[in-house]
């Protein structure tokens, strides 16, 4: 099964956007292990969000476009990991590893993909 693993990072903590050599070091490490083991098929950081947008549409509205920084969120996604594993369970080990990784305050959603062939077929 894969999971999707987003973790969220506390916008103007400037640790979250600037890491350490050390950090970089213990994460590459990191990543290459998982790597290795067939257990992560990709994983990357992104910008703060002041080189983002927000897409919206609510039911039956028009679609609103809003430019980074996005002041009315705290906590944005700091990055995120695509994983193999037997179950969440799993999933949810190796996010605690990972979050092990990080000196700051750190949260880890862990959703699993919906594969094709889970998808109901419709007469």
């Amino acid at each position: 099964m894969r999971f999707l693993m987003m973790h969220r990072v506390d916008e103007s903590d400037p640790q979250s956007w600037n890491p350490s050599q050390e950090f970089i070091g213990k994460m590459g490490a990191f990543i290459q292990e998982a790597a290795e083991k067939d257990i992560l098929i990709t994983a990357e950081g992104v910008h703060p969000t002041e080189k983002g947008s927000l897409v919206r549409k609510a039911r039956g509205a028009a679609i609103r476009v809003t430019d980074g920084p996005f002041a009315e969120a705290k906590e944005v996604i700091g990055g995120f990991a695509l994983i193999n594993a037997a179950d969440r369970a799993e999933a949810v080990e190796f996010a605690k590893r990972y979050v092990e990784l990080f000196d700051q305050e750190i949260e880890v959603e862990i959703r699993q993909v919906v594969e094709f062939d889970e998808i109901p077929v419709q007469d």
